[in-house]
Formats: C-alpha cells, sequence, structure tokens
C-alpha cells in the first residue's frame, strides 16, 4: 500500500474541487493511502512538514493551482528522495499573458513569470497535463520534456454523474439544450448566445445554467428573442446538477477560440458524456484525434468550429435530425466517456505513477 501526500494550501480551489475530489478518489480505489497537508506558509512548507513530525511518504503531490507550494515540496521531496508529481491545470502564464492580457508576452513583467513557472514545472518529476493539447504547451513553451509529462483527463465524478435514461417526450416537443457554466470568455458563451439568436430551425428550448461576468452580456444579446424558449437559471447545490442536466436531450460545451480554449476540455463535456448525453462543442486538438475526425457523431459528440456561431446551429440542425436516434447517440456518449475520459482511464495512468 502507498502512502501519498497531497501537498497544497488549495487557495479559493480546496480539496473538493472536482478535480481534486477525481484523483485523491481513485487513488484510494487504487489501495493508496491518501493524506493532505495543507501548511500554513508554502514558501516554507518544507521545514513545517517536519516540524510537525510528518514521516516521508511513497509519493508527493501537489495539486491543481499549487503553483506556489511547488518550491518548498520539491527541496523535500529532494532532501528524502521521494517522487514528486504536480498538476498544475493550468499555467499561470497562460492565464495572465495569453487569456487575461495583462502585459505583453514580451514584456519584462511576463518573462520573469514564464521563467519562474518553467522552473517549478521543471522541478517535478512528473507534470500531469490534462489534455494533450496541454502537454504539448508545456513542452514547447516551459521546457518540460515529454517523457516527464503525463496526460491524465479531468473526468467526472463517476458516484454523482451517473447515466440516466432520456426523458420521454413527445415527437413535436422542442429539443432541450442545456449550457452550464462561469460565464467567462474561454467558454464562448457569446459565441453561444450569437447562434442561439439566430437560429431558424426546428423548436428548440435552450437552459442557461449558471453565474458569471459575460452572463448580462448574453441576456442582453437573447433580450427579445422570440423564436425559441430561452431560460437563465441560476447555480445551485452541486449534489443537483446531474437531476437538472438529465432533463436535456443535450449538453452545449465551450465555443470560444482562444489559445487556451482550443487546449481544454471543459468539465460540462466531460460530465455531459458522463450521464450518457449528447454535447455539442467546439472541434479542438485537445480531443483525441480518433475522436475529433469523426463528422459522424458516432461518438455522441456533435462538433462546432470555435468562434462560429454559424457551426454551432448546423451542429443543433445536425442533432434535431438525428433525434430519433437519441437513444443511440446516448449510449454512444456514455461509451465516448468510458473509453477515453472515465475514472478507469485515470486509474491506468495513476497506476503507474504509483508503482513505476
Amino acid at each position: 500500500m502507498k502512502n501519498i501526500l497531497i501537498w497544497g494550501r488549495y487557495g479559493n480551489y480546496g480539496p473538493d474541487y472536482p478535480r481534486n475530489r477525481v484523483i485523491e478518489s481513485v487513488l484510494r480505489d487504487l489501495g493508496c493511502t491518501v493524506s493532505r497537508f495543507l501548511p500554513v506558509l508554502s514558501p516554507l512548507a518544507d521545514w513545517e512538514y517536519v516540524l510537525r513530525g510528518g514521516r516521508p511518504p511513497d509519493l508527493v503531490w501537489v495539486p491543481c493551482f499549487r503553483q506556489r507550494d511547488l518550491a518548498a515540496a520539491a527541496r523535500y521531496a529532494r532532501r528524502h528522495k521521494v517522487p514528486l508529481v504536480f498538476d498544475p491545470l493550468i499555467s499561470s502564464y497562460d492565464k495572465q499573458v495569453s487569456e487575461r492580457r495583462k502585459f505583453p508576452a514580451d514584456s519584462p513583467r511576463a518573462r520573469r513569470l514564464l521563467a519562474w513557472e518553467a522552473r517549478l514545472f521543471q522541478a517535478a518529476d512528473v507534470l500531469v497535463a490534462d489534455t494533450q493539447g496541454h502537454a504539448d504547451y508545456y513542452h514547447e513553451v516551459h521546457g518540460v520534456p515529454v517523457e516527464r509529462i503525463r496526460v491524465i483527463p479531468v473526468g467526472a465524478e463517476e458516484a454523482l454523474f451517473r447515466p440516466a435514461p432520456l426523458r420521454q417526450r413527445p415527437a413535436d416537443a422542442p429539443l432541450e439544450l442545456a449550457f452550464f457554466g462561469t460565464f467567462i470568455g474561454l467558454q464562448g458563451v457569446e459565441v453561444l448566445a450569437e447562434a442561439i439568436r439566430g437560429w431558424d430551425g426546428p423548436a428548440v428550448h435552450w437552459r442557461l445554467i449558471g453565474e458569471g461576468p459575460l452572463k448580462e452580456r448574453c441576456a442582453g444579446l437573447l433580450d427579445g428573442v422570440t423564436h425559441s424558449r430561452i431560460d437563465f437559471e441560476p447555480w445551485g447545490p452541486l449534489a443537483e446538477l446531474p437531476g437538472r442536466l438529465y432533463r436535456a436531450d443535450a449538453i452545449l460545451g465551450i465555443f470560444g477560440d482562444s489559445e487556451k480554449a482550443l487546449r481544454v476540455i471543459p468539465n460540462k463535456v466531460y460530465q455531459g458524456l458522463a450521464i450518457a448525453r449528447p454535447v455539442i462543442t467546439a472541434r479542438t486538438g485537445a480531443y483525441p484525434l480518433e475522436l475529433t475526425t469523426d463528422d459522424t457523431a458516432a461518438s455522441g459528440i456533435f462538433w462546432a468550429t470555435p468562434g462560429d456561431p454559424e457551426s454551432i446551429r448546423q451542429a443543433v440542425r445536425r442533432l434535431h435530425a438525428a433525434r430519433d436516434h437519441l437513444p443511440d447517440l446516448s449510449a454512444a456518449a456514455r461509451h465516448t466517456y468510458e473509453s477515453y475520459f472515465s475514472n478507469r482511464v485515470i486509474a491506468d495512468v495513476l497506476r503507474q505513477l504509483v508503482n513505476p
């Protein structure tokens, strides 16, 4: 039995963050003992752990977003000859420079941030990427050797997001499509709103769940639309989310065309596939190649073009034309989840990390 130490202060993303819960759950399923160390001061955490009487684990795991915990964790791991794994989920440099554009890439501040983060990423024995797109980015931008990067999909909390049968509807009932998210630019919610505003096909019920900075903008774009039923719904408890999604015929993913958007697979796609619902989302290099080269929706995924509202409408038309086959599409979606993104797939990679 391996002892895994989760090392990090977590910040705004605590141990209950979905990615952290999935990783810890799968590690326990593999027979590992998982403990948490939440240091008071990240820069001195290696000394703090020793002073608290902490014993060397078999592996140190620094969870997502905790770049600031990595330096002390790396010092401790080196001194005790313990493997160190870091699961950043995102790059601080990518977020601040490419996504938020807080300062130009050629500015001294951006160069310092990249150099700082590259040193941290290279200090880990294994750097985890959630998609191949991020793996390539960490290698090309941060200089992490390919052989030290492992791809582990985010997946879904399978005890919560379980497959459920489609609701029985009259043949003439509107197709019900659900989006849920934080209404940020990465998700391409304005692109989705433009697609809804220009919809000219059969009846559709659009449900937009969540809160965020662009929600008001989207509501403004859709104000006065009469050709479809459009409902904006607030967030609720996470445990209630699957039930709200079960009402939908399909789940809407993300449609942004930023560099970062092209590298991520969002929670909503994993969770939509996990509950056995077809998904409409942007075709990007973040997905396995065999999925993105399929235009038949045999995977349960209907592809759109990033940043293109008309391509979203075309995907909805294809789904609408196939609505008699929704049970088959539902089964295909779940099969795609199990084959590429499930806890079983995650376990295969984690097993190799804890038992090299």
